[in-house]
């Protein structure tokens, strides 16, 4: 059962019925960039923190592994719960969570402990966008207004800024305080997400039927069909044949558990026969596969490659900041999906082109000039994506659908990652980099090809700006 949202006493209480509560829109919008901003940071630490620990970029790169493997399956699984429990207790929960993989990641003594912290940390930001989805509709549900475009694209531009303005802030931190900034700041971030969701969130009304709804078993076989898939594309090698093997043994059993339970934790029937939903999951998966690719293989290569410090490969991506930033804030409130699509997947193509005439000895404005090529696509595609999904899935399914997104959107992190370790076997060369160019202008190329004929996509819309 979808719990009601019932208002607070006192200061939560008593929301303008004829507009969406905006005093909703901070801890909406401050708890769901924890993800991206975690995302993104340590990209340019990565090195730091392998020099720190005598690790090279291939054990390195298991703190983004590690992140996404947790928020893979988290996403799915907490936003389910948000769906039969209500989105205030999975939230403040998530967001405590954060606060304690902060300090642990602060006061890690080893590339293990910090790893661990990283899980940690992944579990943590894992509740607060589906909540955030689930308030969304619930408002639209309680108003009657049936575009939220403005509220959507809140939560996209802060997701999508945050993410492209970490590199840069991860290298500020560094630069002031070392590496182990980069895990300190969720301490204070998390406070400010506690206070803001105890005074502003909704209480939920018990769930009737106690623990009835929640599908502990089919969550268990997604976890284990998800973790075994993940832990195979880290390291793609023929010693490890036993992991696809369990990914498909667990994805039969999940699909069995699926089709006969009751109330399933994903309704395969459902889920099968809504065509434009998976397909927006094929595109998130392809286009953030490109983005952090990118991200963190362009950001290793200015720091070994080019010989930049943390601080300035962080500067160097703020054109890549600057223009999602302009792009998300212009586009925001128009869904218009099929043009995103089309041209976030072009400007992919020309980007990645581009990259493949990068060299350790290029100017400054082609280092620039690429990053400000792909901010386009990186404000556009997650905006278009989010709105795909509002309008195709169920309402009443609508954080775990929310989730899932997210889960293709670290399902693509995680084979960005991959790929970068296997192009940078020892380190971030020019030669890995070009390599790397290649793979996301082979995926750019799948997401326009996947765009182009679905016309279905320029009626995904409510009619209002």
């Amino acid at each position: 059962m979808i719990p009601r949202l019932t208002a607070r006493a006192g200061r939560a209480a008593g929301p303008s019925p004829a507009g969406f509560d905006r005093r909703l829109i901070a801890p909406m919008v401050l708890g769901s960039v924890l993800n991206p901003v975690n995302s993104s940071m340590i990209a340019v630490a990565l090195v730091p923190i392998g020099i720190a620990f005598g690790a090279p970029p291939a054990e390195t790169v298991w703190l983004v592994s590690a992140l996404y493997l947790a928020t893979a399956v988290g996403q799915p699984v907490i936003g389910r719960l948000v769906d039969t429990y209500g989105p205030r207790r999975l939230y403040l929960t998530g967001t405590a969570l954060v606060g304690v993989a902060g300090l642990l990641g602060a006061l890690a003594p080893s590339l293990g402990a910090l790893i661990a912290a990283r899980v940690l940390l992944g579990f943590g930001t894992s509740a607060a966008y589906p909540a955030a989805m689930r308030l969304t509709r619930a408002e639209a549900e309680r108003t009657g207004q049936d575009s939220p475009a403005g509220v959507l694209a809140a939560l996209a531009v802060a997701a999508q800024t945050v993410a492209v303005v970490g590199p840069a802030l991860g290298g500020l931190l560094i630069g002031f305080g070392g590496w182990r900034a980069v895990f300190t700041v969720n301490v204070p971030l998390s406070a400010a997400c506690l206070v803001l969701g105890v005074r502003r969130l909704p209480r939920t009304a018990p769930p009737r039927g106690g623990r009835r709804g929640v599908d502990l078993p089919g969550m268990a076989l997604f976890t284990v069909m998800l973790v075994a898939l993940m832990l195979f594309l880290t390291a793609p090698r023929t010693d490890r044949w036993y992991l696809p093997l369990l990914a498909a043994a667990a994805a039969a059993a999940f699909a069995l558990r699926e089709l006969r339970s009751r109330d399933p934790f994903i309704d395969l029937r459902v889920l099968g026969g809504n065509g434009p939903l998976l397909a927006t999951y094929l595109r998130q998966l392809l286009a953030y596969t490109t983005s952090y690719a990118f991200m963190y293989g362009y950001t290793q290569w200015l720091e070994q490659g080019r010989g930049l410090s943390a601080a300035k490969a962080g500067l160097v991506l703020l054109p890549l900041s600057a223009t999602a930033l302009a792009v998300s804030a212009l586009t925001g409130r128009r869904e218009a999906v099929r043009v995103k699509l089309l041209t976030g997947s072009a400007l992919q193509i020309a980007g990645s082109a581009a990259l493949l005439l990068v060299r350790a000895d290029s100017p400054a404005w082609l280092l620039l000039g690429v990053g400000a090529l792909l901010g386009v696509p990186q404000g556009l595609v997650g905006l278009a994506a989010q709105s795909a999904l509002y309008r195709q899935a169920d309402p009443e399914r609508i954080a775990s659908a929310a989730g899932l997104l997210r889960t293709f959107m670290y399902l693509g992190a995680l084979g960005a990652s991959a790929a970068t370790a296997a192009f940078y076997p020892h380190r971030a060369d020019t030669a890995g980099l070009h390599g790397l160019a290649l793979f996301m202008l082979a995926g750019s190329t799948l997401l326009l090809a996947t765009t182009v004929p679905d016309r279905s996509l320029g009626r995904l819309t409510s009619g209002k700006a």
